[in-house]
């Protein structure tokens, strides 16, 4: 497959040391006032997630997670389109188990990845975000949106229930909204899409990039300990009982009063005067 063309001024990433793939520039990544923007770089296939974008992504992933500098993420695409889902030339390149395995495997991995990223990670969608790039979508942190992107989880159409998407969907929306969207593939707007609770912001196409960074920088001027804590207490908490996350919590809670920059926080709000941090 011939490199996509890059964007002026990008730099193209990847595993380290980097594969052939990786060289193609499918993946890119530019770093400006502490907000990595990554973004997938296969416009001409719809920047569907190859195992080789997938790989890429989550290796990148791993190497923000040891960057200091780097207080927060935002995960866009090049092109009309943010992401089509799995690429199905590759899956149907090798009809065998061991292939579906690894490629879903890898899937679930970056999903993962981006969960456990100890910084957030806020997905900028433009166009359609399709079967495995909805999940994309759901399993960000955050999400803002073009007024004319779309969201829908497809399979069904093509014989294939998006059954791992469902898994990042069914914990974004209400159930209900997530069966009508995998039972009948149909898409829904950006408008319909804030509504469910799948995005988070919807603006013009135009300030898509800026509302994103924007957004990215806001939370990104907090201790990064503090969103370290708050982010994966979250998902914790998420998959409890209510007294266990209530118990769960409070001990967040208390290790989080013991921090340093918790107390600065609040010895800075006391005494009126800005914070600030030291991530410890």
């Amino acid at each position: 497959m011939s490199a996509d063309p890059l964007p002026a001024g990008s730099t193209p990433i990847g595993p380290k040391p980097p594969a052939p793939a990786a060289a193609s520039g499918l993946l890119l990544r530019h770093d400006a006032d502490g907000v990595a923007v990554l973004t997938l770089n296969r416009p001409a296939a719809r920047n569907a997630l190859s195992l080789a974008l997938m790989l890429a992504l989550e290796t990148e992933l791993q190497a923000i997670r040891q960057d200091e500098s780097v207080k927060a993420v935002v995960l866009a695409a090049a092109g009309p389109v943010f992401c089509a889902g799995h690429d199905l030339k590759e899956l149907r390149g090798d009809p065998s188990r061991a292939h579906y395995e690894r490629i879903f495997a890898q899937c679930s991995a970056l999903m993962l990845a981006i969960t456990r990223l100890p910084k957030p990670v806020i997905a900028q969608v433009q166009g359609m975000a399709t079967a495995a790039g909805c999940q994309l979508v759901a399993t960000c942190d955050l999400a803002v949106a073009a007024a004319e992107a779309r969201f829908a989880t497809p399979g069904v159409n093509i014989g294939l229930f998006c059954s791992t998407p469902m898994v990042a969907l069914s914990r974004a929306v209400g159930r209900k909204p997530a069966m009508e969207m995998l039972l009948t593939g149909d898409p829904v707007t950006a408008g319909r899409a804030r509504e469910l609770g799948l995005v988070n912001r919807v603006v013009p196409a135009e300030r898509l990039a800026e509302e994103a960074m924007g957004l990215a920088r806001q939370i990104g001027a907090k201790s990064p300990l503090t969103l370290a804590i708050g982010k994966e207490a979250f998902y914790e908490q998420a998959e409890m009982g209510l007294q266990g996350a209530y118990e769960y919590a409070s001990e967040v809670m208390t290790r989080n009063m013991l921090a340093r920059d918790a107390e600065e926080g609040i010895d800075a709000f006391l005494e009126k005067r800005p914070p600030v941090w030291q991530g410890r």
